[in-house]
């Protein structure tokens, strides 16, 4: 079974290469957008950051945009695309366990989620440096079931939408809406108070609260983490059954 699976996820990871999708919005997008944005504030104490440096609230801010990206772009279209194709068929006659692809999908996805985390702190360091880590468990954990809770939704999307376009469409208009209200645009203190009450509903959000308010010192975020957990452990539930071949 093991070896079932190291097969699967070994194909993926060199399919996943090959597709420009998931280079450009989990691997560049992300790194290009922190950057611009990181630098946008300057790097002085702002009250509209909760008094921290600017540039290091979107360096923290950014790795859930990669979970994000991975979860609700590159996961989705790509199964939906082996389904719309008769891929998933294929394998269920091959006799492949019914639970194998769904973990093979997990593994691919907290992959990229590490290796594209990894080159935005690289790209990060050297230009805005990277911030103190105050509660490392808690960023951690986090950023690990944040991870699950994402690709398990990007799961989800691609064994319900009927093809890779589809997915594409739809992922992407769930995409947008949370990097800009969730991580990625503007701080909270600077949004209307409509926005704000919108944003807090988002998974993004209390997956970046989870992650930026530990790492920068500025509280446990015990209720984000909390969501995020059950928002894990649900995700992956139904992700697990509906991908089943």
């Amino acid at each position: 079974m093991t070896g079932t699976v190291g097969r699967l996820v070994r194909t993926e990871l060199v399919l996943m290469r090959r597709d420009p999708l998931t280079l450009t919005f989990v691997f560049i997008f992300p790194v290009v957008t922190m950057l611009i944005i990181g630098g946008s504030f300057g790097t002085s104490p702002d009250d509209a950051f909760d008094g921290t440096n600017p540039s290091h609230w979107y360096v923290a801010s950014y790795l859930t945009v990669v979970i994000a990206a991975t979860g609700l772009i590159m996961v989705p279209v790509h199964l939906a695309s082996y389904r719309e194709r008769g891929v998933l068929r294929r394998f269920a006659a091959a006799g492949f366990p019914s639970w194998s692809f769904a973990l093979a999908q997990l593994v691919v996805g907290l992959t990229a989620i590490a290796v594209s985390s990894a080159l935005l702190l690289a790209v990060a360091a050297p230009v805005y440096g990277i911030p103190t880590l105050h509660h490392a468990p808690r960023v951690i954990a986090a950023f690990v079931f944040g991870a699950l809770a994402f690709v398990s939704i990007g799961v989800l999307l691609g064994t319900v939408l009927p093809s890779a376009r589809a997915a594409q469409a739809v992922g992407l208009i769930i995409f947008f809406p949370s990097f800009l209200l969730g991580s990625g645009g503007p701080p909270p203190h600077v949004m209307g108070s409509a926005l704000r009450t919108i944003a807090n509903y988002l998974p993004l959000t209390r997956l970046t609260d989870a992650v930026r308010a530990p790492w920068l010192g500025l509280g446990n975020a015990t209720a984000s983490l909390i969501v995020v957990v059950i928002v894990a452990s649900a995700a992956s539930v139904v992700a697990v059954r509906r991908s089943a071949l």
